[in-house]
């Protein structure tokens, strides 16, 4: 099932957490750098950035989540995260599909490691296309994905 999260609620804030880093523990694996953003989070960063998620529970215990941003139209998508223990069982495809579905929603940014393969055919299969890829420094680059609504 898929619902809102209330972000403020630090307990619930705390289970995102508990998600993220193995999640982007992964990430960092297999682009060859643990030197990432999401992996230095805490319970009070994500309490204060902002985002809208969701979250994808399966026996009320949380096993993925999406969080974006919208402005002006323009869904910026900050996080996209499943607990490795979930992987390959479709948690991605259903959240992407509930942000998709926001209301007044015309175009979708998203970016991640151009190293992490299966996340780039992951937005590819989705139909996003490849806006352009900027190095972030001698370890990471970024690879930018935009999808009109």
């Amino acid at each position: 099932m898929i619902k809102k999260i209330d972000i403020n609620n630090r307990k619930k804030a705390q289970e995102v957490l508990n998600v993220q880093i193995p999640s982007y523990n992964m990430e960092a694996k297999i682009i060859g750098t643990y030197e990432i953003p999401p992996l230095k989070d805490t319970v009070d960063k994500l309490q204060q950035c902002g985002e809208t998620f969701f979250g994808y529970y399966s026996q009320d215990k949380l096993c993925g989540a999406i969080s974006f941003k919208i402005e002006n139209n323009e869904m910026d998508i900050h996080r996209l995260i499943v607990d490795p223990k979930h992987f390959r069982k479709g948690i991605a495809q259903k959240l992407l599909e509930i942000a998709e579905a926001q209301k007044g929603i015309e175009s979708i940014k998203v970016s991640t490691g151009s190293k992490n393969t299966p996340a780039v055919r992951f937005y590819i299969k989705n139909r996003y296309q490849k806006v352009n890829e900027v190095k972030v420094n001698e370890l990471i680059s970024l690879t930018h994905f935009e999808k009109k609504i």
